[in-house]
């Protein structure tokens, strides 16, 4: 059970440091990685969507036998991510760089699997 508790605590807390400044990078990224970002509405939403995940993630660590079952689900969000990237970065869609984020996260997604492999089912 600590295991579990220590990934998630990590991810979540990394999640939210990484995450937060989103909100107020949206003009530097257009400057820095054109084209400029055309909807902010999307741009928003992901940072929300994903600040929601890191929360999640932090939910799970306070009682992982509770939420096992959440951490298929917040595995699989974190293996979307590593794979677009990955898929992205090989299409030169995005920078190369930008790997370090994928890996984080496919690592994450492992752990996450980890996590649920080790913590007993919750009977009745």
């Amino acid at each position: 059970m600590k295991f579990a508790k220590v990934v998630f605590w990590i991810a979540g807390i990394w999640g939210v440091l990484i995450i937060t400044p989103l909100y107020f990078l949206f003009d530097v990224i257009s400057r820095r990685d054109p084209p400029a970002i055309t909807h902010p509405g999307f741009y928003y939403g992901f940072a929300g969507a994903a600040l929601v995940w890191q929360i999640a993630y932090l939910l799970i660590a306070t009682a992982p036998e509770r939420y096992r079952p959440m951490m298929i689900v917040a595995a699989l969000a974190k293996f979307s991510y590593g794979a677009a990237v990955v898929v992205l970065v090989l299409q030169e869609r995005m920078h190369a760089t930008d790997l370090v984020f994928g890996g984080v996260d496919l690592l994450l997604g492992v752990l996450f699997v980890a996590a649920y492999l080790r913590v007993p089912s919750r009977v009745g």
